[in-house]
């Protein structure tokens, strides 16, 4: 992951500077911000990814987070959290984050975490000329191009959640189980993913499909279908 650039949001210095030293190790360009001012400048450096910290001297990651999203910034956002209660962390992915790392943290499996991210969405932009797509209810799903089209405008979603709703349509009218699911989703080195994750995801998935969200049904104890159109 040489040459990606890291916007690291973290107001505890000798923390954010143990960070830093890791991350540049591995090749990362890292900029430090320790307040959400400083973190608004750093982002017109178009950081490939952020590494966000809930409490901050001048407000929450939460809201740092709404606000990349609410700008259509697609890069992918890991909450550094001192908590590792399940509240916090459902918070920090309802509202768009990918993933969290709870403090205090392994350098290895931050630094998986991170590459792991990034990777998802490389591997999930957008190319150029596809054409294929699924229509179910007001709903769109151009499957090459990777976006989610609603009455023709595009659907804010994070790869993950089109990476869940892409493998729930490819076998749609299929069964699959939660295991299978996360089998699917995440390769070895994203093992960390827990089902808890999963539900989060979707959930979001589902509000964001509104009345659509009928689309995926829960199979009561085993996992989901996406029904046959």
């Amino acid at each position: 992951m040489a040459g990606k650039i890291i916007l690291l949001v973290e107001d505890d210095f000798a923390l954010a500077m143990g960070t830093e030293y890791a991350l540049q190790s591995e090749g990362y360009e890292v900029f430090h911000a320790s307040t959400l001012a400083e973190a608004r400048k750093y982002i017109e450096n178009k950081p490939d990814l952020i590494l966000l910290d809930v409490m901050l001297p001048d407000g929450t990651g939460y809201d740092f987070c709404n606000e990349v999203r609410k700008n259509g910034i697609r890069i992918p956002i890991i909450f550094l959290t001192a908590v590792a209660e399940e509240a916090n962390i459902v918070q920090g992915l309802e509202i768009g984050a990918d993933d969290y790392v709870a403090k205090p943290y392994r350098v290895k499996e931050l630094l998986s975490r991170i590459a792991a991210n990034i990777r998802r969405y490389q591997c999930f932009s957008i190319t150029d000329g596809a054409e294929d797509a699924y229509v179910f209810g007001h709903h769109t799903f151009l499957i090459k191009e990777f976006r989610l089209l609603r009455d023709g405008q595009v659907i804010d979603c994070t790869p993950n959640e089109l990476r869940l709703l892409k493998e729930m349509i490819q076998h749609e009218g299929q069964v699959l189980t939660r295991s299978q699911l996360l089998e699917r989703l995440y390769d070895a080195e994203d093992a960390f993913v827990d089902d808890n994750t999963l539900s989060v995801y979707m959930k979001r998935l589902r509000d964001k499909l509104s009345e659509d969200a009928e689309w995926i049904e829960t199979v009561r104890g085993i996992g989901y279908r996406f029904r046959k159109r």
